[in-house]
């Protein structure tokens, strides 16, 4: 990439930037939808204990609604660093606010060895209760994203779902 590029984050990107960006808008993307379906054994979990994150599956029709950061080639080399364990970016047409434009999304595909599929409501629920990583709590992750999605005045179900069960602040758990 030779010059600024609008990069999609529908999860832990849209409240936690570690990275530089030159503008940040509302996003979404089509065809997809959000699942708390991918393993984290650094972040949020450990190697024999990995926490649940969130991964986008394909589902036609569907939007998934999150944040596009425009930024700079250089910063593709931390942002491949931080989404290490199952994901790789993808080419995505991004809808703004008023425009569509092309950017880049990072995705866990169901191939990558983190990835931990679909699972009871309760399994889930259970397995983010006890995980934790480097970067802190699975119940953390779980309720920041609810939290920043809310203060998009968006709405996911199944983040919602967890969320409900985990409690109601990441102080909450």
């Amino acid at each position: 990439m030779t010059g600024p590029t609008w990069l999609f984050g529908y999860g832990s990107l849209i409240w936690r930037q570690d990275f530089p960006f030159l503008d940040a808008r509302p996003a979404f993307v089509t065809g997809w939808e959000r699942r708390f379906w991918q393993g984290s054994h650094d972040h949020r979990g450990v190697p024999d204990d990995p926490g649940r994150v969130v991964t986008l599956i394909r589902s036609s029709g569907r939007r998934c609604y999150g944040r596009a950061f425009l930024i700079e080639p250089d910063v593709f080399e931390h942002l491949d660093h931080r989404e290490i364990n199952g994901y790789r970016r993808y080419p995505v047409d991004l809808g703004l606010p008023q425009a569509q434009v092309p950017g880049v999304m990072y995705v866990a595909d169901t191939d990558n060895p983190a990835f931990l599929g679909d699972a009871p409501i309760d399994a889930m629920v259970a397995q983010i209760r006890r995980c934790a990583g480097a970067s802190g709590t699975n119940v953390e992750y779980v309720l920041e994203l609810a939290r920043a999605l809310r203060a998009l005045d968006e709405t996911d179900p199944h983040v919602e779902d967890l969320a409900a069960r985990l409690g109601t602040t990441p102080e909450g758990h």
